[in-house]
C-alpha cells in the first residue's frame, strides 16, 4: 500500500509516492535521480549514503523517507548559491581529500553539517564529525584537511 509524501530536497519539492518500508537513499536515488547521495552498505556504518536533514547529518539508508516529509534535506548535488556548500567543495578540491570518490559526499555532507554549527571546528572536532564516515583510500589526513581550508575558505582567512 503506497502513501504520497513530499519531500523538500536541495530547496525544491517533491511529490512522492512511496511503500511505507522505503529508506530515504532509495527514495533520493531511484526516485528523485540525486545519485550523488551513494548506496554503501546500507546498515548505517559507512557514512557513504550521508545526508544533512534539518542540519543535521544523516545516514539515509538509516531512514524510512516518510520520517523525513516535510523537512529540510540537503544532499551533496546542493542548492544554487550555497557559499558553504561551495567551500567544502573548494576545499576537497584543493587539499587533495578524495581518491576514488565513493564516501567523498557523505564525507562533504557531514562536513557542511559541522560548519554550518561550528565554523572553526579543531581537528579533534572534524575527527568526531567523521566518526561515522569511513574511507578505504586516503587515510583520512587529506579529509581532515579539506576541511580545515574550508573553514578558512568561509572564514575569508587567507591560504597558509
Amino acid at each position: 500500500m503506497g502513501i504520497k509524501i513530499i519531500l523538500n530536497i536541495n530547496s525544491k519539492r517533491y511529490s512522492v509516492d512511496i511503500e511505507p518500508w522505503e529508506t530515504l537513499n532509495h527514495v533520493i536515488r531511484e526516485k528523485i535521480g540525486l545519485t550523488g547521495t551513494k548506496k554503501g552498505c546500507e546498515t548505517g556504518g559507512c557514512g557513504s549514503c550521508t545526508v544533512v536533514v534539518d542540519g543535521k547529518a544523516v545516514y539515509s539508508c538509516m531512514m524510512l523517507a516518510f520520517q523525513a516529509s516535510g523537512k529540510d534535506i540537503l544532499t551533496v548535488e546542493g542548492r544554487d548559491n550555497d557559499v558553504l556548500l561551495a567551500a567544502i567543495r573548494k576545499g576537497f578540491m584543493e587539499m587533495g581529500g578524495l581518491q576514488c570518490g565513493y564516501c567523498t559526499p557523505g564525507f562533504i555532507m557531514s562536513a557542511y553539517a559541522l560548519l554550518s554549527m561550528n565554523p572553526k571546528p579543531s581537528r579533534e572536532e572534524i575527527k568526531e564529525a567523521f566518526v561515522g564516515n569511513l574511507c578505504r583510500c586516503t587515510g583520512y589526513v587529506k579529509i581532515f584537511e579539506s576541511v580545515e581550508r574550508a573553514s578558512q575558505i568561509i572564514s575569508g582567512d587567507k591560504r597558509e
